[in-house]
């Protein structure tokens, strides 16, 4: 069973101001994410929950419920800034 992808709006916010050609890639992502929430180019968050996923020089930013078959979206942006809070 797949495991849905919820994007929280300002996450949204920040997709939506990506140029077309990395917009797609990173739908691309996302809807990868449903069958397999955890790739192998994924990597654990150090200090917080959660995981990063690399796609050229943006990172998506998500946790993963498993008990609900779930994944949250919580910012996608550009590496410089991706961590910054």
């Amino acid at each position: 069973m797949a495991y849905t992808v919820n994007i929280k709006r300002s996450a949204e916010k920040e997709l939506s101001r990506l140029s077309e050609v990395m917009h797609d890639r990173v739908i691309k992502s996302l809807l990868s994410l449903k069958h397999n929430p955890v790739p192998s180019g994924a990597r654990k968050l150090h200090g917080r929950d959660g995981y990063r996923l690399r796609v050229g020089d943006y990172r998506i930013l998500y946790q993963v419920y498993d008990l609900e078959r779930r994944i949250e979206v919580v910012s996608i942006a550009h590496r410089k800034d991706v961590y910054r809070l």
